[in-house]
């Protein structure tokens, strides 16, 4: 980041393990430049807890000044539809957010909050979570390899993010749906940079992808 892109920023915005690519980024790095820089840093880590390479990583745990980390119910306890989540760092900017909140939007309802506060009490659940979502990443890593795919693991979230075997991944979507009954995302969603990638995320159970499998023969 060039000195005049960051005079100019008015945050850092990091997702770690990041979406599509599965990637960690090293946040006391991050977090160091941006109080060098004097760029609040903002850290979503709503994968946070499907962290397969080491520990979960959080900014939080190098100081709270300047980094405020993000984190929502919607993945670790499949609450996507309450809409639950929370904020927590920096004191100076965790009050400048409550006091913009009270004016861009609304109380979340009270049995959402209940439900959230018995789901964060609980770890057995993300701990089945982490083992279901494993399990699909192995899974479905060979039926791509049956595609002639090479795979390579996430450092962190529940994705797939590879390369098409001959770099058209708008033909290899096509062909996946075709043999396979799968669909994905292909990379140029994302950007520039994912073109020639397809991205699959794994939110269908073991019965789909054995489905899957039955029709390829594995």
């Amino acid at each position: 980041i060039s000195k005049e892109d960051a005079d100019r920023a008015l945050l850092l915005w990091v997702n770690t393990p990041g979406n599509p690519a599965g990637g960690l980024d090293d946040l006391p790095a991050i977090a160091e430049w941006g109080r060098s820089n004097r760029v609040p840093v903002f850290s979503d880590e709503c994968y946070i807890e499907f962290t397969w390479d080491g520990a979960p990583r959080t900014i939080l745990s190098n100081g709270t000044e300047g980094v405020v980390a993000v984190h929502s119910l919607s993945k670790r306890s499949n609450l996507a539809g309450l809409r639950v989540g929370l904020y927590a760092g920096d004191a100076e900017i965790v009050h400048y957010l409550r006091e913009i909140r009270k004016h861009a939007g609304f109380m979340v309802p009270g049995p959402a909050q209940v439900a959230a506060l018995e789901a964060l009490g609980d770890q057995v659940h993300v701990e089945e979570q982490r083992d279901r979502y494993y399990s699909r990443l192995q899974r479905m890593a060979q039926v791509l390899e049956s595609f002639g795919v090479e795979v390579q693991m996430p450092r962190g979230g529940f994705y797939l993010w590879v390369a098409a075997p001959d770099g058209d991944a708008w033909s290899f979507t096509r062909r996946l749906v075709r043999e396979a009954g799968v669909l994905v995302s292909p990379g140029e969603f994302y950007g520039e940079q994912g073109k020639g990638h397809v991205r699959l995320a794994m939110v269908q159970p073991n019965s789909q992808i054995e489905v899957i499998e039955r029709r390829l023969g594995l």
